[in-house]
């Protein structure tokens, strides 16, 4: 079977970390390309896998039948547009894009092109979870509950200090996998009110179209001793917590480049997490971004924006 030739578009922590040292273990993949805005950076992420390295976005394009993506929402929206256009399938991160348009833009272009598209929103593709939120799809549940609140504050943390995470704050971050998780249990999203709190804090009360309401809490800049995680659903039978049974990253990122490549084989582009669900989510926290922050009116981003 020929082997997929991957390039890996992005020279930061997770793109050194996850992305590259993912797609170097897979047994399908041969990982031939890196790109970033800085050559000496995408150099020294591509030396230990003998890619090629470069600034060049077209020659990297034509180099590669995958992309894996590790750049900022704003920088990932265009790029993954050229690439669907040049017939690459896609593995994005999350958010897609930080506005709707940029999002659909997207998934237009994949859809257009007929390629695969993975969006690695995490919780998806720890599989004790994404078989316990298929199992509630099936119930009659009323509400959930999301609540991430997490912290860069800890010295060292690595995701401290990016420029775009700190503009946006959790809403954007974080957010997605609150989606990620609500979404396909609880359906559609009709009607969002937030509000904000101290730090970055966003509560949000979501009503969708099924009846259902859930709500979101969400942070990046909690107190490190006051983190935490919770997800639950409730129905007739009682409420249902989130297993337990976590894995790590990079565990699975190796699920969703295993889904990606199974996709690209059997030549099937509507993957759950694909960059239409991916579309969804962002809708969504415009929305909630709009109801928190009505003096903002409708923000727009620069498409040049940076990590």
């Amino acid at each position: 079977m020929t082997r997929l030739r991957v390039g890996v578009a992005g020279t930061g922590y997770w793109a050194r970390e996850i992305h590259a040292p993912g797609a170097a273990r897979h047994t399908e993949l041969d990982l031939v390309a890196v790109w970033g805005r800085d050559e000496v950076r995408a150099a020294e992420l591509a030396a230990p896998y003998g890619a090629a390295s470069g600034t060049d976005v077209e020659a990297f394009l034509d180099a590669v039948d995958v992309v894996l993506f590790a750049v900022p929402p704003d920088v990932q929206a265009g790029l993954a547009v050229r690439a669907a256009a040049g017939g690459c399938h896609l593995l994005l991160e999350k958010p897609v894009a930080l506005e709707p348009a940029q999002a659909r833009a997207v998934a237009d272009a994949v859809r257009k092109a007929g390629t695969s598209s993975v969006v690695f929103f995490t919780e998806r593709f720890v599989p004790d979870r994404e078989a316990w939120l298929q199992d509630l799809a099936t119930r009659d549940c009323g509400g959930g509950r999301a609540t991430w609140l997490a912290s860069l504050l800890d010295p060292g943390n690595p995701f401290a200090g990016s420029p775009w995470r700190d503009d946006r704050g959790a809403l954007w971050d974080v957010g997605p996998h609150a989606l990620s998780v609500l979404l396909p249990v609880l359906g559609p999203v009709a009607e969002v009110t937030a509000t904000a709190g101290r730090g970055d804090i966003t509560e949000a009360l979501l009503t969708h179209e099924s009846g259902a309401v859930s709500t979101m809490s969400l942070s990046l800049t909690m107190p490190p001793a006051a983190t935490h995680f919770d997800l639950a659903f409730w129905h007739e039978g009682g409420w249902s917590e989130r297993p337990g049974a976590g894995v790590g990253a990079d565990v699975a990122y190796a699920h969703a480049l295993d889904e990606l490549v199974a996709d690209i084989r059997a030549g099937s582009p509507g993957h759950r997490c694909g960059a239409d669900f991916g579309a969804e989510v962002v809708d969504v926290l415009f929305r909630v971004q709009q109801s928190r922050d009505p003096h903002l009116g409708d923000r727009r981003v620069q498409p040049d924006g940076g990590r």
